[in-house]
């Protein structure tokens, strides 16, 4: 059995998909959502699907070592970060190497780093007048959206799309992509 853990700052749309998609396996289990956002809608999705959740606050995630004590008193295999908008700690980052996973909307290198999540980077892609752009699923290192590249997916912008319709696009693009990636990382096939 491979156990995940999901961090989530937001709506948790992601980690709702991510948990529906693993419901009825026995391989697999979504065994903890963690949050540094108490008000944050990926706790009603968690209680939904009965999925426990961890809170912390800032102080807890950089100054000690309670969430890796947690990750590692459950055995979690696969850290997978899902609208979760803290850097993690390199402590963190060296306990589960090649282990935290993110996914980033917009095709990295372009548009990452510190600030660029969420809208920020719809409306910096639509004012760059791109024609393109896309979801990026990445391992996660000590730098913000600098993790080696695990996949990629694309989705056209046109000159009349707002952020909220490339928001739209990209949305679908990560709850159609992100279960399934996590599932081959979970078991590669040969």
């Amino acid at each position: 059995m491979k156990r995940l853990a999901i961090f989530a700052s937001g709506s948790g749309s992601n980690a709702e998909k991510i948990s529906e998609y693993f419901a009825n396996r026995n391989d697999v289990e979504v065994s903890l959502i963690f949050t540094n956002n108490p008000q944050a809608g990926v706790i009603r999705r968690a209680c939904n699907l009965q999925i426990p959740v961890v809170f912390f606050d800032k102080k807890t995630f950089y100054q000690t070592r309670k969430v890796l004590h947690i990750l590692q008193n459950e055995s979690i295999d696969l850290v997978v970060l899902a609208g979760f908008m803290m850097l993690v700690p390199e402590f963190l980052v060296q306990a589960y190497p090649n282990r935290i996973i993110n996914i980033h909307p917009a095709l990295l290198p372009k548009y990452g780093g510190k600030g660029m999540y969420g809208h920020f980077v719809h409306e910096a892609v639509v004012n760059a007048k791109e024609t393109e752009s896309g979801i990026t699923i990445h391992y996660v290192n000590e730098h913000y959206d600098e993790g080696n590249i695990i996949f990629q997916a694309t989705c056209p912008v046109t000159a009349t799309d707002t952020p909220e319709d490339l928001a739209t696009k990209i949305h679908e693009l990560e709850h159609a992509n992100y279960p399934r990636v996590i599932d081959e990382i979970l078991y590669p096939k040969q």
